[in-house]
């Protein structure tokens, strides 16, 4: 291990690597930093008749004199710092300490040249000249600079052209002739230049003599100088071409990915929580102890989604509100203080006149910090009982109820907004497909037609007029520009993502896997299953365990066999073998190992597998194009899952049984399944239908034959029968008056609204003969009126109600009973 790297794993930033990448830097580890060599050893005299001899003089006789003078001039300042080498010398300096610690070097010597005397200003010329002289004592091996001074300052310019030139010709000519093979852009590709000629600065040697080990330790390196600075370098494509080169051993490995900042290694329950900063250490140390517990059965992903819950979002908020606390036998005002906090989140807001503001936002996620708190709890309280010694200090009252949780109504309402995205998008699913595969055609024949002309030349494809742009280096990339407008386009890159598009697209409306399913289906994915009774052979895609660690095995239907035939066409190599990749499993922070996946592409000289995240920008390429839009008019956005819950839906809606969907959906519980199904206003019509067809099976025949004239005359009879002066009588039918026609007092009585008029003159009759009553001493029949008047006054009011609810109504146009109800009947004559 190096001097730079044991310092960074002092510092604690090497700790992010994965386990493989930790694994690989123990492998292959770098050169080892030599204290002296020949170069650094000799005199001024022999350095300045070494670097002033071939190769390295300039032709021109200016810049030649420039780089003498700065030569000159650096020699002069190194000669002043302690050291018995000109690499003890520039270590000494300073300017080198801690890897880039003083990003602007030139101010070093310079202020000392100017006190000195030796130069009379500070200006631009007097740091170009010293950057010139220190490029020649860098290439000439009289010092070596460390990576990360390298990676993080002003460095020399043009260090790769100048190792070029004087050390190793032929290394960077052979390395220029490997990246003409490749996709890279120009900038790419110098870049990686640059990047090699650092490790040759830093170690020595030339293109050849760099290991594995220098690699990693330039990746590593960079990412952390990266992350501090906010520079460092771009990818690893100077790892390809060393690789493509024959530079590294036959098990070096193919990419040196795994250093890269985007992935990160795992980190300890400690580290999950310790990012929090918790003020009282017992609770810190329990959460802890709990995350360790519960560790075996999450997936990292949701290990740190359950630390952030308990670490940040419960105790540092309890922390921040009520400093001092620790116990988490909350009081219930602590409790529903906290509650209320939980509801919302900050979020900033960009005010035109006062600038950037913070207000408060609903949270999205409350159940489910709710649902982490109340386990949390109820699991201590359980251990407790389990092993008392360690948990039962902590057993105590659960701050958070069951009705806490998420009601029965905010579920109802999730499920209708899901439903409501699946109506949405499940009609528009033709549209997609036919698009995405319009898109992918358009652009290979685009490619297709660049690639037959030469540069400069026009060419026209799908109805436009193209021109192949002359690229200034020689590249495989193919570029084509509008002669009108001179806009120019990758067609090679948009002929990669519209492939792409086209193949995520069919794969998950035809399979409803997860997106990471999707990423992880590789060429062991297809296998075949003979039917033991008929010898049929049918096609399987075998989906290998994701979230819930179940394995299963899908039917490939002939128009998702054409696509699968058709990624597989594209991704096999020129010996016929699907290329080997590795991918980095970002829920459980790891690296697989390498996979003959399916959903890959070229990139730079290496297959790279396509992600979670590409696969959703590709998607988005794909409806780019559509110009579909949602209800509420803006444009229509497909995530992956949507797939999945499109694909439950027309399966069940097509006679698929729901235990049969849960199997091919990869549900431990049906409930899951059935709510992926969105209901159609239609489905439940249909199946209202089929009901009542289902129950006249059960039923006598006889009862649905047709009705004869006369049965039908009757039953219109009936209804006529029914109408008296106040509306219309409820009563069932066939059957008589039981009331003895008393239809004020009849809770049947459907009063009309426009017999009011009509039930007020009841009303002041009835009241009148009361008083009648009253008078005369007619007892019996005055209580009998008043029960008549209580029920007309009845009727009153809901005549009233009616009319002011008729007031408030919107008319929908739909034709009530009495619209189209018939309403005459023709009777026979009285015979007498």
């Amino acid at each position: 291990m190096t001097a730079t790297v044991a310092a960074l794993r002092q510092t604690g930033r090497a700790g992010r690597l994965t386990a493989e990448a930790s694994a690989l830097w123990e492998k292959f580890p770098a050169r080892p930093a030599p204290v002296s060599w020949e170069n650094t050893c000799h005199d001024r005299t022999a350095v300045l008749a070494r670097l002033l001899a071939p190769p390295f003089p300039l032709d021109s006789a200016t810049g030649q004199h420039q780089r003498r003078f700065g030569l000159v001039r650096i020699l002069e300042w190194l000669e002043a710092q302690p050291g018995r080498t000109w690499q003890d010398r520039w270590m000494s300096s300073g300017v080198d300490a801690g890897g880039g610690a003083d990003p602007h070097w030139r101010q070093v010597p310079v202020a000392w040249l100017k006190n000195t005397g030796r130069i009379m200003s500070d200006n631009t010329t007097a740091h170009m000249t010293l950057g010139a002289g220190l490029l020649q004592l860098v290439c000439g091996d009289v010092i070596r600079p460390s990576i990360g001074w390298l990676l993080t300052t002003t460095s020399p310019q043009n260090m790769a052209a100048e190792m070029a030139r004087v050390r190793d010709r032929d290394g960077f000519t052979a390395l220029q002739a490997i990246g003409q093979t490749s996709m890279i852009g120009n900038i790419t590709a110098a870049g990686a230049f640059t990047r090699i000629a650092f490790i040759m600065a830093a170690k020595g040697g030339t293109v050849r003599d760099i290991t594995v080990g220098d690699s990693l330790e330039l990746m590593q390196v960079s990412a952390i100088e990266c992350d501090q600075f906010g520079r460092g370098g771009k990818g690893p494509y100077f790892y390809q071409l060393l690789h493509a080169m024959g530079v590294f051993p036959a098990d070096a490995p193919p990419t040196v990915r795994l250093f890269s900042p985007m992935y990160h290694g795992q980190l300890t329950p400690e580290q999950l929580i310790d990012r929090y900063d918790l003020a009282c250490r017992p609770v810190r140390d329990l959460l802890v102890d709990y995350l360790r517990e519960r560790q075996p059965g999450l997936d990292f992903n949701s290990l740190t989604s359950l630390a952030s819950h308990l670490g940040r979002l419960f105790w540092k908020d309890l922390e921040n509100h009520h400093p001092g606390i620790a116990s988490l036998n909350l009081a219930p005002d602590i409790a529903t203080a906290w509650k209320q906090r939980i509801q919302t989140k900050a979020a900033r807001i960009t005010d035109g006149q006062s600038g950037i503001g913070e207000t408060r936002s609903p949270r999205s996620d409350v159940a489910s910090c709710l649902i982490a708190v109340r386990a949390f709890y109820l699991d201590i309280a359980q251990w407790a009982v389990e092993d008392p010694a360690r948990w039962a200090m902590w057993a105590v009252r659960c701050p958070i109820r069951a009705e806490d949780m998420q009601s029965r109504k905010e579920r109802g309402h999730r499920k209708s907004r899901m439903d409501q995205r699946t109506r949405e998008r499940l009609p528009v699913i033709p549209t997609l497909t036919a698009a995405a595969d319009h898109a992918r055609k358009t652009a290979a024949d685009i490619l297709q037609a660049a690639q037959t002309v030469s540069p400069g030349q026009e060419f026209t494809a799908v109805g436009q007029a193209l021109r192949r742009v002359v690229l200034t280096k020689v590249s495989r990339r193919i570029w084509a520009e509008d002669p009108r407008t001179g806009t120019r386009r990758d067609v090679a890159r948009e002929e990669d993502n519209a492939f792409w598009a086209w193949a995520s697209v069919e794969v998950l409306r035809s399979t409803g896997i997860r997106v990471e399913e999707l990423t992880e289906l590789s060429h062991h994915s297809l296998v075949r299953y003979r039917l033991p009774t008929t010898g049929e052979t049918i096609p399987l895609l075998h989906i290998a365990p994701s979230k819930t660690d179940e394995e299963r095995l899908l039917v490939i239907s002939p128009e998702l066999a054409d696509v699968l035939a058709t990624i597989l066409q594209r991704v096999r190599d020129h010996d016929g073998a699907v290329p080997l990749v590795i991918a980095y499993d970002t829920n459980e922070r790891v690296w697989n190992p390498p996979s003959p996946l399916l959903f890959q592409h070229r990139v730079g000289m290496e297959n790279r597998p396509i992600g979670s995240a590409g696969i959703r920008r590709l998607l988005n390429t794909a409806l780019a194009g559509t110009k579909l839009t949602d209800a509420s008019g803006r444009p229509l956005r497909f995530v992956p899952h949507d797939f999945r819950r499109l694909f439950t839906t027309d399966a069940i809606m097509n006679g698929m049984p729901p235990h049969i969907a849960q199997l091919i959906l990869g549900h431990k519980d049906i409930n899951t399944t059935m709510g992926y199904k969105a209901v159609y206003p239609e489905e439940a019509i249909n199946g209202h239908r089929a009901f009542i067809a289902r129950r006249r099976e059960l039923r006598p025949s006889e009862e649905y034959r047709s009705p004869t004239d006369e049965e039908w005359e009757e039953f219109l009879g009936h209804f006529e029968h029914r109408r008296v002066a106040l509306g219309d009588c409820g009563r069932a039918y066939g059957t008589s008056c039981i009331h003895e026609h008393s239809c004020v007092r009849c809770p049947l009585l459907r009063v009309d609204p426009d017999q009011r008029a009509r039930l007020l003159d009841i009303r002041d009759n009835l009241t009148a003969r009361i008083g009648e009553a009253q008078r005369e001493g007619w007892t019996g029949e005055a209580e009998g009126l008043k029960v008549s008047l209580a029920a007309a006054n009845a009727k009153l009011a809901q005549v009233d109600g009616l009319l002011s609810r008729r007031d408030t109504a919107v008319h929908l146009g739909i034709p009530a009973f009495r619209d189209i109800a018939g309403r005459t009947a023709t009777f026979p004559k009285d015979p007498k």
